[in-house]
């Protein structure tokens, strides 16, 4: 217990000098949400990766689908890593750069507003912004706790309101630039302590090879008959499991903290580096949880099922845990605790922004004070923790549906206006809503009535639907004004001075420049 009290007590300590020395950076309301633009490459690709990953993955997706799913989980990671992150930094991060700076987008919404010519899109989509990230943080502090449980042996609500406390004095001291120092710190830890967990878990198990083996022998629920279909390529539901890797790897990039990132890029070397990194690091957190989460049948224990013989999915991954010697469970504290207050971060400083800048300040308060502002969305950092913390505290859902409830809603609605928007010239502004409809439609309908059985397959279905229905309302509806398009897009061929390190223009041409 002393070492495990030190370790958090060591990194708690840390994590609030980060804060209070990235106050002294914060000038005005473009620092604290966007950390002046000037955010570096290292920096920006650990802070991409820290946000996606948290005790969801940790605790809720590595538990469930590794206990469904076997080693074949592992393709989520891969999934992760190769279309979460490398495939979103080369389609979306330059062009989302370049768009947001000229249309002035601090935020998702104020981007659609100012891409599409209306306030009222910026409002509904700051609505949808703050509603739809309220679960996905409450299935974070549910994770978190939930192991925290397991450490100390302290109740839930105690470990809760420290998490949530913790949070909001880093985040509210420090902006956007104290996550991204904070999550770079959180990042090495991750990388570090996946690697120490499998291999302590899999030698408790007698080895890698006689891990496999023993889940081999495994009979799953739906083919009783069958051992060895948990160590199959891919596993017992391929169908399903594809709905996950869409979900949580396509879905990335119409969540409004994963895109957020783009927007605070310095450099063209940023988009490069960020690329490499945070795919290498997806790879070896997201892929190293699923992993992990792969073998957890091989710790079955009757805790692990309700009264009705129903498993307790986000049980499996702290039980694992906690026959492991008491260092080792501390440094897996730090491991999950850096991923959850790192995501925990971006998802209160996203909303509070969206809230203050794309809807109070426009609507009710034009004439705010950078101070006021400031100020505003540091209060609201606060209020939208509370309301997580109070749903997190009614224990009513498995972290995986949050989860699944959240990204669909969001990515559903904004992934494909989005994409086309930044591409398209075409894209109209009744596309975008038929797609915040069909998002959020799909999404709430299905948690009422409850026609598709996994929230999780709703949301990759409301995601796939909202990619193909922009463009279909797009060619039937009317276009926005030819001149205002052009001049939106005339950013992309704005002429720009690199050093030809930077650049390979050809030899024979002016050498003061390259079109960007």
């Amino acid at each position: 217990m002393t070492i495990k009290l030190v370790l958090l007590v060591v990194y708690f300590v840390i994590l609030i000098v980060v804060g209070t020395l990235s106050r002294r950076k914060i000038s005005d309301v473009n620092d604290f949400v966007l950390g002046g633009r000037s955010i570096g490459p290292w920096m920006t690709a650990f802070a991409y990766g820290t946000t996606y990953f948290s005790a969801v993955v940790f605790v809720g997706y590595a538990g469930q689908f590794g206990w469904k799913y076997g080693i074949s989980s592992f393709w989520i990671g891969i999934g992760n890593a190769l279309i979460g992150s490398l495939l979103a930094w080369v389609v979306l991060g330059r062009r989302t750069r370049i768009m947001t700076n000229h249309l002035s987008a601090a935020t998702m919404p104020s981007f659609f507003g100012n891409r599409f010519d209306s306030k009222k899109m910026k409002i509904v989509a700051s609505a949808i912004v703050f509603i739809f990230l309220i679960p996905y943080t409450a299935s974070v502090y549910n994770g978190l706790s939930l192991l925290f449980g397991m450490a100390f042996n302290m109740p839930y609500a105690a470990c809760l309101i420290i998490m949530a406390a913790l949070t909001c004095l880093y985040v509210v001291l420090g902006g956007y630039v104290a996550t991204a120092w904070t999550d770079f710190i959180q990042g090495i830890i991750m990388l570090f302590g996946i690697v120490l967990v499998i291999g302590s878990v899999l030698a408790g198990q007698g080895g890698f090879t006689h891990a496999i083996q023993q889940l081999s022998t495994i009979a799953c629920e739906t083919a009783v008959n069958q051992h060895g279909v948990f160590t199959s390529f891919f596993g017992p539901d391929p169908l399903n499991l594809l709905g996950v890797v869409i979900l949580t790897s396509l879905g990335a990039w119409g969540m409004p903290q994963m895109v957020h990132k783009f927007y605070a890029i310095s450099s063209e070397k940023v988009i490069t580096t960020g690329a490499i990194v945070s795919t290498i690091f997806a790879l070896i957190v997201a892929g190293g949880c699923y992993f992990l989460g792969g073998f957890g049948r091989l710790f079955d224990n009757p805790s692990l099922h309700d009264a009705a013989g129903g498993v307790i999915y986000d049980s499996i991954v702290p039980h694992m845990l906690s026959t492991l010697p008491d260092i080792v469970i501390g440094i897996i504290l730090m491991l999950v605790l850096s991923a959850s207050m790192s995501t925990l971060a971006s998802l209160v400083l996203t909303s509070s922004s969206t809230i203050t800048l794309d809807f109070i300040k426009p609507s009710l308060f034009k004439n705010m004070s950078n101070r006021t502002t400031l100020l505003v969305l540091r209060s609201l950092i606060a209020v939208f923790i509370v309301i997580s913390v109070v749903i997190a505290l009614n224990k009513t859902t498995f972290i995986a549906q949050l989860m699944g409830i959240s990204w669909g809603a969001l990515a559903g609605s904004f992934l494909g206006p989005l994409i086309w928007g930044l591409y398209w010239k075409k894209t109209t502004p009744a596309a975008v809503w038929a797609c915040f409809v069909s998002g959020v439609g799909i999404t709430v309908t299905n948690l009422m009535f409850g026609y598709i059985a996994s929230p999780i397959n709703a949301g990759a279905l409301a995601i796939l639907i909202g990619i193909v229905i922009v463009p279909v309302v797009s060619l039937i509806s009317k276009k926005m004004p030819k001149e205002m398009v052009n001049e939106i897009f005339s950013c992309y061929g704005e002429t720009v001075v690199v050093p030809q390190s930077q650049s390979l223009a050809k030899q024979g041409l002016a050498n003061t420049g390259t079109e960007n």
